[in-house]
């Protein structure tokens, strides 16, 4: 198999870093950006020229054209671009700040909208590329005290979806890597977190309790997974990772259908004549 280069945002930790690994392995070459550098040393030790770090803010376009140039000029190609950088918001709607919801979705939909832009004109030269977009079931449903997250990912759910009947004819795949619960730190010190109001505190212990119950799966696991996405001949639109995020949907996709069955008298009276 042709070796591939690889171009990863949020490699430092959690999927982006166990998908670097996962590419590196097998003698992928990696471009791996974080905030930090510094975060990426182990990497570097490990494999050598194979690893391109890149210090990374995704919320500066520039820096996201300029670092998917250099990535491309050093490697020569671009085979495999992972949005992956981005962070889950804790708040009820009304406990949101309007800084608390910019920055929401300045990183999470504008991050990767630009880190795509930047890759797009090289794939296209090429004839050929493949976009994973790291979204989440909570792309697709949604829970309570997370609104501004499901904003986020539900939008990027969308562009990604128009952006893969955009670029089909021009070679490029898309992929949208929906998670269910794992063990990353992506609840953790990584999360934010908006100035608690009382009148929540009951559902926000609910919320917590039930996702503390929730199993979480290995993130190592996810390794083998990503690897067979990218070389797969026609690679999926969507999917899922984990074991509860089909169950999920499949209750909740049920939930709608039935709703816009038992209003369609409503909805074709709105069509008019």
């Amino acid at each position: 198999m042709a070796t591939k280069v690889w171009f990863i945002t949020g490699a430092s930790r959690g999927f982006g870093k166990v998908w670097a690994e996962a590419a590196l392995k097998r003698g992928d070459k990696v471009a791996a950006t974080a905030r930090n550098t510094e975060d990426l040393t182990d990497l570097v030790n490990t494999y050598g020229d194979a690893v391109l770090p890149l210090e990374l803010d995704v919320n500066d376009r520039q820096a996201d054209f300029d670092a998917v140039k250099k990535a491309h000029d050093t490697f020569g190609q671009l085979d495999i671009l992972v949005s992956n950088a981005g962070f889950g918001h804790f708040g009820f709607v009304e406990e949101l700040s309007e800084e608390e919801a910019r920055s929401q979705i300045e990183t999470n939909v504008f991050g990767s909208l630009w880190i795509i832009q930047a890759a797009l004109p090289i794939m296209r030269a090429q004839g050929s590329g493949h976009i994973i977009q790291v979204s989440s079931i909570g792309g697709i449903v949604a829970f309570p005290s997370l609104g501004m997250y499901h904003a986020s990912k539900w939008a990027i759910e969308g562009l990604c979806e128009s952006l893969s009947q955009e670029v089909a004819g021009f070679g490029i795949n898309v992929t949208l890597i929906e998670p269910g619960g794992y063990s990353t730190d992506w609840s953790g010190s990584s999360a934010k977190h908006s100035e608690p109001i009382a009148a929540y505190d009951e559902m926000r212990e609910q919320r917590a309790q039930t996702s503390a119950k929730s199993p979480k799966g290995d993130p190592d696991a996810t390794a083998e997974a990503i690897l067979k996405i990218v070389d797969a001949e026609k690679p999926p639109l969507r999917i899922f990772f984990g074991t509860m995020p089909l169950k999920i949907a499949e209750s909740r996709y049920q939930q709608r259908l039935e709703t816009w069955k038992e209003w369609n008298a409503v909805s074709e009276e709105a069509q008019g004549q």
